[in-house]
């Protein structure tokens, strides 16, 4: 990834920060608590129509080191 594509993911990052402080308080919350494997996350979306889908997934150690390598891009 080069240094412009970066930039600007950290300037959408910012701004969805901005659009919707309480999602990055709350990803915080749940890394402090101490992500590990084996943990389930749940994901569920409502459309506008009222439609909704649902998913989950259980976390792997190498999704881990995943959320901690975007941890220490989105401070840089």
């Amino acid at each position: 990834m080069n240094a412009m594509n970066l930039l600007q993911l950290k300037l959408a990052w910012d701004r969805f920060k901005g659009d919707h402080p309480k999602f990055p308080k709350f990803l915080t919350a749940v890394y402090q608590r101490g992500m590990q494997e084996g943990t389930t996350i749940e994901f569920k979306v409502t459309t506008p129509s009222g439609e909704e889908l649902a998913a989950n997934l259980k976390i792997k150690e190498n999704d881990i080191d995943l959320f901690r390598e975007l941890q220490e891009l989105m401070k840089s």
